[in-house]
């Protein structure tokens, strides 16, 4: 179906196009056909399929009938927060609305002008959303359509009782509507809708289509020892133009980001340990193309979205399935090709068991030879057992939780 076949303003059309988009995904048709009509969705959807358009276009034809209400849009971190905002901005630059981007970490004073100045869509982390109604800054009875993105993660964080908190200080389930996006429509998933949407539509997709059909999967089986050096060989190999390298720990990731420079790389790192003005600055980093490797804790399999990324090396394999999906969805978004490339080490590979039988297909093996293997340069400067340094030097330790 082509966007211009949907009932939608042209303003709103002007702004899909500024986007590039001209045809709506599989679970765009199928999400429009109830959610254009203000009937409440509950759509499996996995990320890169987007559902992030789905949900604002439904916004931006719909809050013009709600007069005086607000469309808030709750997501579980920050980067997705600042990544739907910035989608919003672009697929709504033809429209009257303004947008609000709430989230911890940071100072208030932003924020706060952005509510004063009469935001219409506010997207935000929980904590920090109802922080601002508990000050009488934000009130959620002014909500008209409410979205609660990546339902699965935030129960993942321990956010329920915020969600349901919100969702009890709202106008009643009939009296507003509601939109649920999660990778998966478990039953905690189900129990939120069941308890405060409005007999929801359902939007699922199959199992066996979680991944992007045009990811490209492998999978390396390598001793924990030789598991750099043939990083280094696939890095050697693909020549990417970027890429995005998960680790399971904080200070593998860290660790693997130093090396990696000392072999001549280009490459930076982020946890959520780091300060959320370093990790925006990391993430812009990244996207720009000003740095071409990023090393990550699962802080960036979800929310962040990258143009055209080349590869996912999965260093370590992911101990939940789930998130094996959400690592390699960071590329071949929208329809693009890409690929992933996963190291199966005897630490993780008792996990690659439950993320086949979560996909329904196995990974594609690849026995390396020989010469996959690169020298290690950081060999023998690698730094003692309980050293604990960084990257980047002057570097203070700061923890955040997503509010």
């Amino acid at each position: 179906m082509q966007f211009t076949e949907l009932p939608l303003d042209e303003r709103i059309l002007l702004g899909i196009r500024d986007a590039g988009f001209t045809e709506c995904t599989p679970v765009q048709e199928a999400t429009f056909k109830h959610s254009l009509n203000g009937t409440d969705v509950c759509a499996q959807s996995q990320t890169g399929t987007g559902k992030t358009a789905a949900f604002l276009i439904t916004i931006f034809r719909n809050l013009r009938h709600l007069k005086a209400k607000k469309a808030l849009i709750i997501v579980p971190t920050r980067e997705l927060a600042t990544q739907v905002e910035k989608e919003a901005r672009l697929l709504g630059a033809h429209l009257d609305y303004k947008v609000a981007c709430i989230y911890g970490g940071v100072g208030y004073k932003t924020q706060e002008r952005q509510l004063k100045e009469g935001a219409t869509i506010i997207v935000g982390t929980p904590g920090r959303l109802l922080d601002f109604h508990q000050s009488r800054r934000l009130n959620f009875r002014d909500v008209g359509i409410v979205v609660i993105d990546e339902a699965d993660r935030l129960f993942d964080m321990g956010f329920i009782p915020d969600l349901k908190k919100m969702l009890r200080a709202m106008p009643p389930a009939d009296k507003r509507q509601t939109m649920l996006f999660s990778a998966t429509l478990s039953f905690l998933v189900k129990e939120l809708a069941w308890r405060f949407m409005n007999e929801p539509a359902e939007v699922e997709i199959a199992p066996q289509h979680l991944t992007v059909d045009t990811v490209t999967q492998e999978l390396y089986h390598v001793s924990n020892e030789e598991k750099f050096p043939l990083l280094l060989g696939v890095l050697a190999q693909e020549q990417p133009k970027n890429c995005l390298i998960f680790t399971n720990m904080k200070q593998t990731t860290v660790d693997i980001a130093r090396r990696l420079k000392r072999n001549g790389m280009d490459c930076d790192f982020i946890t959520g340990d780091l300060p959320q003005k370093e990790r925006l600055k990391v993430i812009e980093g990244i996207k720009s193309g000003r740095i071409r490797l990023l090393v990550a804790t699962n802080v960036a399999s979800r929310g962040l979205h990258v143009d055209d990324l080349d590869l996912v090396i999965n260093y370590d394999l992911p101990e939940d399935c789930e998130d094996y999906v959400h690592r390699i969805g960071r590329t071949a978004r929208a329809g693009k090709q890409g690929k992933a490339v996963s190291l199966a080490c005897e630490r993780f590979v008792y996990a690659l068991e439950s993320i086949e039988k979560y996909l329904g297909m196995k990974i594609p093996v690849i026995w390396p030879d020989e010469s996959m293997y690169a020298q290690d340069k950081s060999r023998a400067q690698r730094p003692s057992r309980g050293h604990r340094g960084r990257v980047r030097s002057g570097e203070k330790k700061s923890a955040h939780v997503s509010r």
